[in-house]
């Protein structure tokens, strides 16, 4: 019944206008892989933003389709080669390198991930808050469209109980899929320094900001497609490194996290083992409520055909509401069974959030 008050709130809070800034000197970070294939439709909906900007294309240097679509498009398209990183991960090396090469006049950065599907508003819904002075680290989250398959539509419904959170602005954690901040701002965390010799960027960023005692603030209209598909493996494995993320950079984040869900799970297991009906239909009902309300927040904040696509995890909460709960633990509890996180082709050993040893996965894992 909490987890339904949660999601309800969720729904409350939306904004219902939804106001957009367009300020000049914005410089968009892309981290690219070096096998990124030039995503048209990415490149098509950042032009369709009601924004001007300045893209910077940050890759290790051998990424043909970044540096063609530079020399394509050089007028507002850049190509930086950051080489390839000896003791941080690579996303989090592509972007110093990125920072280290500003310009004056970039006056806003906004961070976002090659694998969203964004709409026309990200950016002038981004950048609202920091014009108005309402805030120094603006941030969105994601919201998965699953492909084919059961799994896909599994982890889906695992993560949309973390999208559809209460936020508030002192208990945000940015997500460097769509994250914005001012200049100023990065100048005033250090943020190269911030980010030497990590793994992950936006953990790194937002206990930066905690410690900081910064405002961030949460844009929740601004759940931002993100589709997965893959092998069931593939996913298990990307539900995992999400928290051991978390675990290595906040064990305190983890366990509350963990036992939150821990403590639904074992409800469920108290409830279907040697509850009463009553107690199953109890937890039927706050399923049904809680997918009955997140796709009203789908269909507010998606295109028609992204919100009809993530119903397919919504029917995981409605059928079988304890085993999205059971998985969610699961993945939870693997992610502290090491401190190994295998990424972009990539193994790392991290310590509190540093990464202490990598090396380059065989290209068939």
């Amino acid at each position: 019944m909490l987890t339904l008050i949660g999601v309800a709130t969720y729904w409350r809070h939306l904004p219902t206008e939804r106001k957009e800034e367009a300020p000049e000197g914005v410089a968009v970070v892309l981290s690219l892989r070096d096998d990124w294939d030039g995503s048209p439709n990415l490149i098509a909906r950042l032009k369709a933003q009601h924004v001007r900007f300045r893209l910077i294309l940050a890759t290790s240097g051998d990424c043909p389709a970044a540096r063609d679509l530079a020399a394509r498009e050089g007028d507002w398209v850049q190509f930086i080669a950051a080489g390839t990183a000896q003791d941080e991960g690579q996303k989090v090396h592509k972007l110093r390198a990125a920072l280290r090469d500003l310009r004056p006049e970039d006056r806003c950065l906004v961070f976002l991930d090659a694998d969203i599907v964004p709409p026309a508003r990200l950016l002038g819904r981004l950048l609202f808050p920091l014009a108005r002075d309402k805030a120094d680290i603006v941030t969105g989250y994601r919201l998965l469209l699953p492909g084919r398959g059961w799994m896909s539509g599994l982890v889906g419904a695992v993560e949309m109980q973390l999208a559809t959170l209460p936020r508030s602005a002192t208990a945000t954690m940015p997500w460097g899929g769509a994250m914005a901040m001012t200049r100023a701002v990065a100048d005033r965390l250090d943020l190269d320094a911030v980010l030497a010799g990590r793994l992950s960027d936006d953990m790194s960023i937002g206990l930066a900001g905690w410690r900081a005692k910064l405002r961030m603030r949460p844009v929740r209209d601004l759940l931002v497609a993100s589709p997965i598909e893959g092998r069931a493996a593939d996913l298990l494995a990307f539900g995992v490194r999400q928290y051991r993320h978390v675990r290595t950079n906040s064990l305190r984040m983890w366990g509350i996290a963990t036992g939150v869900v821990a403590a639904q799970s074992a409800a469920w297991l108290w409830a279907i083992g040697w509850g009463s009906w009553t107690a199953i239909a109890i937890g039927y009902g706050a399923g049904w409520g809680r997918a009955l309300i997140r796709r009203k927040i789908a269909t507010s904040v998606l295109e028609p055909g992204q919100a009809k696509v993530v119903q397919r995890s919504l029917y995981w909460d409605m059928v079988t509401p304890f085993a999205v709960t059971w998985a969610h633990l699961a993945v939870q509890l693997a992610a502290a069974m090491s401190n190994d996180i295998r990424w972009g082709g990539w193994l790392y050993r991290v310590k509190r959030g540093r990464v202490t040893s990598m090396c380059r996965l065989p290209a068939d894992i």
